[in-house]
């Protein structure tokens, strides 16, 4: 008997563990980019997949685990929050790299750049991925709405740009951070938006943001606000983040978005 009490008593104190899951991973073939991309899923606190609940969706640029998925879905669940309440219920996906300077940027005629960065100039094949096979995959495997907003940075930025100018129905939401408008001769700021030609109804919102990161950069965000204010089918809400360099402003700047969004 006291053998057995002795056996209790220590299973009782021994420790624990088991794995803290913040999400999955999932992968998705691309014929578009002729590769297998891993996706990294946030999913909201009760989600059911056979649950009449549908979700919104936060495409997220630069979303490895060792990038920025971590951190921005904290942030979407700490939005989701009920004293918070600024962000409704959302699914997070996170789109790991594979060759960002590839995927981010249209072909540039700048010749060292083109020497030093052999890869570039292939985003419209990374649009078609996000158009033609990421969307719907994400639409047909889980349980979502047709809210979407896509998340980037630095080249992540220029990427969301583009996407804004040449296919603005992709998203209904842009949070555009420090982006890399210097490309190219910042030859993306004189390209005629879709969302300014005739016809064109889709409401679209757009956060800029910019920290102290050089004249160029700062200046280049500039413009691109200025000329989204102009969109009548565009609002757009652009923020200076004084205190911020381009190392650290993202978190803050989609903590901001957010805000915005709220509005």
């Amino acid at each position: 008997m006291f053998i057995g009490l002795a056996n209790s008593s220590f299973g009782q104190n021994t420790p624990t563990t088991k794995p803290f899951v913040l999400g999955h991973i999932d992968a998705i073939s691309s014929k578009e980019l002729g590769e297998i991309r891993t996706l990294n899923i946030y999913l909201p606190e009760g989600y059911s997949k056979d649950s009449l609940s549908k979700y919104p969706v936060i495409y997220l640029l630069d979303g490895s685990a060792d990038e920025d998925f971590i951190h921005i879905a904290g942030l979407v669940q700490f939005a989701n929050f009920p004293w918070v309440n600024l962000l409704p219920k959302s699914v997070v996906v996170g789109i790991a790299n594979v060759d960002r300077r590839r995927d981010f940027t249209y072909p540039t005629t700048i010749e060292k750049d083109k020497k030093d960065y052999p890869t570039t100039g292939q985003s419209q094949r990374f649009i078609a991925f996000l158009e033609k096979e990421l969307q719907p995959y994400i639409q047909k495997t889980y349980s979502s709405n047709p809210s979407k907003t896509i998340i980037g940075q630095s080249l992540g930025g220029l990427l969301a740009t583009e996407i804004l100018f040449k296919k603005p129905t992709l998203f209904n939401q842009y949070v555009i951070v420090s982006p890399s408008l210097w490309w190219d001769n910042e030859s993306l700021l004189a390209y005629q938006p879709a969302f300014s030609q005739p016809g064109f109804h889709q409401k679209t919102t757009v956060f800029v943001a910019v920290g102290k990161e050089g004249k160029v950069m700062e200046t280049d965000a500039n413009r691109l606000a200025d000329m989204l204010k102009k969109a009548a089918s565009v609002k757009t809400d652009f923020h200076y983040f004084a205190d911020e360099n381009h190392g650290s402003i993202l978190h803050l700047a989609v903590y901001k978005a957010f805000e915005q969004f709220k509005k």
